[in-house]
């Protein structure tokens, strides 16, 4: 395998031609080839820039705005960093909106489509050059639970996003059931070996991998982007812990209750509130929690009480217990 840089492409503006200033600068392009770009490139080709003030106040309050209007839903936020989903379905920071290797009255927003960019780039290469190439978008992010940057595929064509393996038996002949491999991912991160972020080398070719396919395939968005049924972190911490404050405030009164309750659960729910509750008591079954006041006709107690259950009640919600 090698990872080739492709240079000369030079300052990329809107309404230019991305496909000609690759097939110039590239004209070694051969089938089987990978050409991955930089989607800040694909970004000013099509216009996708807005134009902000010089003054640092404004140009932020421009930032703002744009992350909003890029934003489909907040993962999470601390101070200025906000980490959100993009309309595409992309968790990255700011929405991908970006300042970098753009003018200083310029930002930069991720591309509208990329999977449509790639498809329409792949078919004019293939008209100029005659090749058949794979093409992949590409944009810089970070990983949750690790530090560092690392680029990953935002558009591709031409390439089967994901290498599956479930079903396949390894040498020790254990048959694989979670392993899919997202192999633009992969692509992306070997051509930002040789683009650099600061060499204006926006675009590399990843040759020697026979993973060119000969129609445009599924595209990133479809195939990467995961369901938010099985998405098991679709916010951060304090964003989840808030939620499951305005949950534990909405439980629903009288909720019926069906079904053996597991004891080990119930213990570790009223454990949960032991150092605020005192007098509740798990029952050996644990289907029913005993509660022991000192005097049940004062209405101090039982306001402390009712607020003592609620406690409880969220602690067992917490276990996925339902109660009434």
């Amino acid at each position: 395998m090698e990872v080739l840089p492709v240079t000369g492409i030079g300052e990329v503006t809107p309404g230019a031609d991305l496909a000609d200033l690759i097939a110039t600068a590239a004209p070694w392009l051969r089938d089987g080839d990978v050409v991955v770009v930089t989607s800040k490139i694909v970004s000013k080709a099509e216009g996708r820039l807005v134009m902000v003030s010089g003054d640092p106040a404004e140009r932020e309050r421009a930032r703002q705005e744009a992350v909003a209007a890029e934003t489909a839903r907040t993962v999470a936020s601390r101070g200025a960093t906000r980490i959100v989903a993009t309309h595409h379905g992309f968790v990255m920071a700011a929405a991908g909106v970006d300042a970098s290797n753009v003018e200083p009255h310029q930002l930069a927003l991720l591309p509208k489509d990329p999977d449509a960019s790639a498809r329409a780039l792949r078919a004019a290469l293939a008209r100029r050059l005659g090749v058949r190439v794979a093409v992949v978008i590409s944009d810089t992010t970070g990983r949750p639970w690790r530090n560092g940057l690392t680029d990953v595929a935002l558009g591709a064509a031409g390439v089967e996003p994901i290498r599956d393996y479930r079903g396949h038996t390894d040498p020790y002949g254990n048959q694989l059931q979670l392993t899919q491999t997202a192999v633009v991912d992969e692509l992306a991160a070997a051509a930002d070996l040789v683009k650099g972020k600061t060499d204006r080398v926006p675009v590399a070719v990843v040759r020697g991998l026979p993973v060119v396919i000969d129609e445009d395939g599924p595209g990133v968005v479809a195939s990467l982007v995961r369901d938010p049924d099985t998405d098991l972190f679709p916010l951060g911490t304090a964003e989840a812990r808030a939620d499951g404050l305005r949950r534990a405030a909405t439980l629903p009164s009288g909720e019926e209750v069906t079904g053996p309750a597991d004891p080990d659960a119930v213990r570790r729910a009223v454990a949960a509130v032991a150092a605020e509750v005192a007098t509740f008591e798990p029952a050996p079954t644990g289907a029913t929690v005993r509660c022991t006041v000192d005097d049940p006709s004062d209405p101090v107690t039982l306001v402390r009480l009712g607020a003592d259950v609620h406690r409880l009640r969220a602690a067992l919600a917490a276990e996925g217990l339902a109660s009434s």
